[in-house]
């Protein structure tokens, strides 16, 4: 797993969010079992999830069918390097951010665009602007 797509805290001050929606999962899964079959797609992310008390943000597009808590995406823990990796949905439901808060869905993002172009802005500025 890259290093900025790994999650290091773990400070259990809050309850784990709920993360995806039943709508977010069937699609992430969806998109994964396109990857599984060979197909080379490049969707635009399904969900954006972020720390509110720090510069971390994961656009992902797909759950591995065959390992449900591993999801695939663009990761920036706010170190200036955003990457597409893997991350663990349980790590992320774990992570606190400085203050304590545990990361959030944003229920207000709207993708307009594939991954891929998320990705080369990212690497560009050193962080997802979404």
């Amino acid at each position: 797993m890259p290093s900025s797509c790994r999650s290091t805290s773990r400070l259990p001050h809050l309850p784990a969010p709920d993360l995806l929606t039943v709508e977010d999962r069937e699609a992430l899964l969806a998109n994964g079992a396109s990857t599984a079959a060979g197909a080379e797609i490049d969707p635009a992310p399904v969900v954006k999830l972020f720390t509110p008390d720090a510069a971390a943000t994961w656009l992902l597009t797909e759950i591995n069918p065959t390992d449900p808590d591993r999801a695939f995406g663009l990761c920036d823990l706010g170190l200036g390097e955003p990457e597409l990796g893997y991350v663990s949905l349980a790590e992320l439901a774990a992570l606190r951010g400085r203050l304590g808060l545990p990361v959030e869905r944003d229920v207000a993002f709207v993708p307009d665009r594939p991954l891929s172009t998320y990705a080369a802005a990212a690497r560009v500025i050193g962080r997802i602007r979404a």
